[in-house]
This record gives structure tokens, sequence and C-alpha cells, in this order.
């Protein structure tokens, strides 16, 4: 079930799965990507909903900037204290390379779809 919460200069969709929570967060606006609470907000809904595992759904996001880098750093560090993970998937081409750059491909795991981060990997799930 998909629920849609109110953040300021955000739109955040937030799905449940068996110990992960998925957020798809959509800018309202083109200074959204300046919202410094965005990380503040998801914690809280992540204490709020009791979970430490969360998939950030990040396709609809034009463009990274330092600022939204920072956010999403902090908000790593704050669920990985409490022994949760934090992955992001749906990252374009020119975002994920923003990352690179900066060499944050190893702090904020990127991954290509929903499954491939809960799961851990990239690669399709062959049978044996």
């Amino acid at each position: 079930m998909v629920q849609a919460y109110a953040v300021p200069g955000w739109h955040l969709e937030v799905d449940r799965g068996p110990d992960w929570l998925f957020v798809r967060p959509r800018p309202l606006d083109a200074d959204a990507k300046d919202a410094c609470e965005l990380g503040e907000q998801l914690w809280a809904l992540l204490e709020q909903t009791l979970t430490h595992r969360l998939v950030l759904e990040l396709a609809d996001l034009d463009r990274l900037d330092a600022k939204l880098v920072k956010q999403l750093l902090w908000l790593r560090e704050r669920i990985t204290a409490c022994d949760g993970i934090m992955r992001i998937c749906g990252l374009t081409p020119a975002n994920e390379a923003f990352l690179r750059s900066y060499d944050l491909a190893g702090h904020i795991a990127h991954y290509c779809d929903r499954e491939s981060a809960v799961m851990g990997h990239d690669s399709p799930r062959r049978p044996r």
C-alpha cells in the first residue's frame, strides 16, 4: 500500500515491504533540492514506522546536488548507527556519475531497481 507524505518542497510516496521502507521523493519545485529537512524528515519517517532499512527510489530526481548528497550521507550515517541499511536505486546516468565524481559511490550503495537494492546486488537472480 503506497502512502503519500508532504515534506516541505517534496512529495514522498512511501511503500512498506517486509522489513523495508521504500520511499520515492518527488521534488515539488525547482528549489526542493535545497530543502535541508529531507534527510531529517526521512529519518523521522523511519523512526515512526520502526524500520531501519530504507530504499530511496530516485528516478524522479532530475539532478543531484551537493546539499542533497550531504543530506543522504547524514541519513545513511544515522541509519547505519542503528544497524540499519540505506540503499538507493533509479539514478540517472548523470546523477550516478555525479556520485562517482565525488567518490561517494562506495558510501551510498546504488542499484538499478528496488529488487536489486533489497537483495544487495545488480545482477538478476538465476536458477541453479
